[in-house]
């Protein structure tokens, strides 16, 4: 095609997939869509060559950021709203299974395995409130779900996660623990606070071009696996926390809300949250029965 055009271009793109090499079917489906999407993108705001060469400076600038503390993409994905909908595609809601939502830039592998209703407190804060979590997961029917690996981390009292504070001993508020026999799992640790996501380079730079804040309500990470079912990767958010209906990365679903109540005498910490978990079962695991 000597004569490209505005009016035949995406044709022409599209129809050069696989002409000179073999291309799956997949590849094909997500090339091809997005190029018609991001060609009707250009046409759609009249893009210029000065915002196209703009477009792409940014885009290097955030891979010079990236390292093993910092996934810029990630973030980037985060404040367009682009990881919770493909965590929302990829994981649908098709029953009674808990909802998930977004793992966020702050995990670390292999935290330590705590013995059930355990602190994963290291180091204290002076204006921390302790928090007993405990609750129940359990499968579509209802049934207790024994051995499930439930990996928990949150911030700190100051707002900042243990691998990026220097002043927080290795995988503070970071742990893992598993269900008993009734699935029921149990453990220590602070009232998470609402803190901002970094704001700083291309991701600040991207927040203030949409005229949003960083700041992200109060929450407890979870991911519960079991051999046989899904993962589920989701969060507890606190109910009185600010932010909650405008966090800047707008993963808080009315599912994951619970209530921090204060702890009865039986407890020796501040706040009681109870929350129970519903994991789906693989669909390899189902076929096999």
């Amino acid at each position: 095609m000597r004569n490209v055009t505005i009016e035949n271009v995406t044709d022409v793109v599209i129809g050069s997939l696989g002409k000179n090499g073999e291309i799956t079917e997949r590849n094909r489906e997500i090339l091809s869509a997005l190029v018609r999407h991001l060609h009707e993108f250009c046409k759609e705001v009249n893009l210029q060559h000065y915002e196209f060469l703009g477009a792409c400076d940014f885009l290097a600038r955030a891979g010079h950021v990236c390292d093993d503390k910092r996934q810029e993409f990630i973030l980037l994905g985060d404040i367009l709203g682009v990881e919770v909908l493909v965590d929302m595609l990829t994981n649908r809601v098709e029953g009674t299974e808990s909802e998930s939502t977004v793992i966020g830039p702050f995990y670390r592998e292999n935290p330590p395995v705590l013995p059930k209703g355990a602190s994963t407190v290291q180091k204290h804060f002076d204006d921390e409130e302790t928090v007993y979590f405990e609750g129940h997961v359990r499968d579509a029917d209802g049934s207790p779900l024994a051995g499930v690996i439930i990996d928990v981390w949150e911030d700190a009292p100051n707002g900042l996660y243990e691998n990026h504070d220097p002043d927080q001993p290795d995988y503070n508020l970071r742990g893992r623990f598993i269900t008993d026999d009734n699935g029921h799992y149990a453990f220590r640790a602070v009232r998470p606070v609402p803190y901002p996501i970094p704001d700083n380079e291309t991701a600040g730079e991207l927040l203030r071009a949409m005229g949003h804040h960083p700041n992200r309500p109060g929450h407890m990470h979870f991911i519960l696996s079991k051999d046989g079912y899904r993962p589920l990767v989701s969060q507890i958010y606190d109910s009185t926390s600010a932010w909650l209906d405008d966090d800047s990365v707008f993963a808080v679903k009315e599912s994951l809300v619970g209530e921090f109540k204060p702890a009865g005498d039986d407890l020796d910490t501040d706040l009681h949250v109870e929350f129970d978990f519903t994991l789906k079962r693989e669909v390899a695991a189902v076929a096999a029965e």
